[in-house]
């Protein structure tokens, strides 16, 4: 028998049209899959599975009368714990915040899944304000890595790429300010899109400002491109949202690599030592792009690393987020979060205009190197997964995360459109992702390669985590 948390949400709902399984069954599969796994990785801050049975019920009588509320109805989903969901506290990962309501609004991104009849399954974990690279928090601990759960899954969305790994759901937000979304689908083995700032709107708006996109976390690129024409919709609450689409993006996906003009940058012009196993794997998939008809070029895009202008953007937007909090509560903060506090408020308005003089320049590089190449390939992250509950990996010198994660904060300063795709393992079994970013409001072309590598069948192992962390019998 098909098991039925192994399918994708385009399965799912094919599924459900022909009447082969019903909405209800794959809820409670889906549900028994998260408390088996809940112990080991800790992906979920709680489960709503009487809620999420009731909607799915509604879901499986609409079908039942050929008549199904939208594009999703009765595929599960989870929702990170930054994103509001109506009727359930969103903590953010921090003790600071109080559980009590009214708690009676959804985000957008909620609120278009809620209109296409998803089945909303859970809130997944976060590091306190989604403030950092990897999942642990003072609220709910430390989340782990499905392929070896001695292992980080990344984050800040870490608990959501958890969650699609293991079978808990085959779509998850998640929220991405300087990788959130791609650390963690990288480091899970998983497809995750941080689509163009603005395609998906965000409320309440984020304290990191637009550094913060919402994007899906799928186990493939047509999952992500069916998720995005659902969410990527307007929303009047987001001052700085997109209008409309220009397109459904599953039509998109067709369109294939052939003739696209791919830069291939490995190390971003030699400033990022990469591991070799990470390397021989992103170069893998390239030549793959090659040989489906893409004109690869080996190149770098030509900008100087812009860490400290972001550490000044995101450090600053630390210090407004627990602006409001006593000194006596700012005590329960993760420790690290406290340090980039304190540092986000010695920045004056002109620090903080230099560090929006450095965006505006690196934005204007990226502009006009897309008026040469339709894509930018690079290796996602320079390495794999790394020891759980640690912000950065022992013995690589680093003091925050940013300095692991050069590949990926650079396109949140841009606001470009960046996805990762799983392309294969390291020596020890662990995930290896390749990222493709593109201009801005050209998501269409990142979901297009993507796709086209995994109908080529370039993308290794399927989705599913194997080892430890899936309990005997499930």
């Amino acid at each position: 028998m098909t098991d039925l948390t192994e399918l994708t949400a385009v399965q799912l709902v094919d599924g459900y049209r022909k009447g082969e399984f019903s909405p209800v069954e794959v809820t409670r599969a889906v549900l028994d899959r998260a408390e088996r796994i809940q112990p080991e990785v800790n992906a979920f801050v709680r489960l709503t599975g009487e809620e999420a049975l009731a909607q799915a019920g509604r879901a499986e009588e609409r079908w039942r009368r050929g008549e199904p509320a939208g594009r999703l109805d009765g595929v599960p989903v989870t929702v990170k714990d930054i994103l509001l969901m109506r009727g359930h506290p969103t903590l953010r990962g921090s003790l600071t915040v109080s559980p009590e309501g009214p708690w009676d609004e959804d985000a957008p991104s909620v609120a278009r899944l809620r209109e296409h009849g998803a089945v909303l399954v859970g809130k997944t974990t976060t590091p306190e304000y989604g403030w950092k690279g990897v999942t642990d928090s003072p609220l709910s601990g430390i989340t782990r890595n499905p392929h070896d759960p001695s292992r980080t899954a990344g984050g800040s969305s870490g608990g959501a790429a958890a969650a699609v790994a293991l079978g808990a759901g085959p779509l998850a937000l998640g929220t991405d300010g300087g990788g959130s979304v791609r650390i963690p689908a990288s480091f899970c083995g998983i497809f995750g899109l941080k689509p163009t700032y603005g395609r998906v709107p965000l409320y309440p708006a984020s304290a990191f400002g637009t550094l913060s996109h919402v994007g899906p976390m799928t186990r493939d690129a047509a999952d992500a491109a069916l998720m995005l024409d659902v969410i990527g919709t307007p929303d009047a609450r987001d001052w700085s949202a997109l209008g409309p689409a220009p397109g459904s993006y599953t039509e998109a996906l067709a369109g294939g690599v052939r003739g696209l003009r791919v830069a291939y940058s490995p190390s971003l012009g030699g400033q990022v030592p990469v591991r070799p196993a990470v390397a021989t794997a992103v170069r893998r998939a390239v030549e793959r792009l090659a040989e489906l008809g893409a004109y690869v070029t080996e190149t770098d895009p030509d900008f100087a690393e812009p860490v400290d202008a972001f550490h000044t953007l995101w450090f600053s937007g630390a210090a407004r987020v627990v602006q409001r909090l006593k000194a006596a509560r700012r005590d329960v903060l993760d420790p690290g979060l406290r340090e980039i506090v304190r540092a986000g408020a010695r920045y004056s308005a002109l620090d903080y205009l230099a560090a929006v003089d450095v965006r505006m320049e690196l934005g204007r590089r990226m502009g006009r190197f897309h008026e040469t190449y339709d894509l930018l390939v690079t290796p996602t992250l320079p390495i794999t997964a790394f020891e759980a509950g640690a912000e950065v990996p022992k013995g690589s010198g680093h003091r925050r995360w940013t300095g692991w994660t050069p590949f990926t904060y650079p396109f949140n300063l841009t606001q470009q459109p960046a996805a990762t795709v799983p392309v294969g393992a390291d020596g020890d079994g662990l995930p290896v992702g390749m990222q493709l970013v593109a201009a801005r409001h050209r998501d269409d072309l990142v979901l297009r390669a993507a796709h086209a590598l995994y109908e080529a069948g370039a993308v290794p192992g399927g989705y599913r985590a194997r080892a430890g962390a899936m309990p005997a019998g499930s």
